[in-house]
């Protein structure tokens, strides 16, 4: 896995609503779980722009919701840092993926971190707008 070009203030925790930015049925989601991450006692788990988190559809297609879905993080509220610029977005979205860490829509309606572009390149092209 390559490595983040910036760092990433992680702003999301267990229990987070996102907006699903994609064409895949589901409208918002919410975070039930993060890969790769173990919080020490006591504290909870966090994810930024490009962490990879697990999701429960909650709004949406009548067949998709309740289901566990598999998602990444593309844009998120609180700001974080570039080289000397702080970036922030409007609104919390993520994007649903499958095991292969491939898009399973074919369209993303907004657009999406540059942090992301060296890890999910598939994503990004199918992607509108790449801030």
């Amino acid at each position: 896995m390559l490595g983040m070009p910036a760092k990433v203030t992680k702003g999301l925790t267990v229990g987070s609503t996102l907006i699903c930015d994609d064409n895949s049925g589901a409208k918002l989601v919410q975070i039930i779980g993060i890969k790769g991450v173990k919080p020490r006692r006591g504290t909870q788990s966090k994810a930024g722009v490009g962490s990879v988190v697990i999701v429960s559809i909650k709004k949406g297609k009548p067949e998709m919701v309740g289901k566990v879905e598999t998602a990444i993080i593309t844009r998120q509220k609180k700001p974080y840092m570039r080289a000397r610029e702080r970036i922030k977005f409007e609104d919390n979205a993520c994007v649903l993926i499958d095991d292969q860490n491939l898009p399973k829509a074919t369209e993303i309606k907004g657009c999406i971190a540059r942090e992301i572009v060296e890890r999910f390149p598939k994503v990004v092209a199918i992607a509108l707008a790449v801030v």
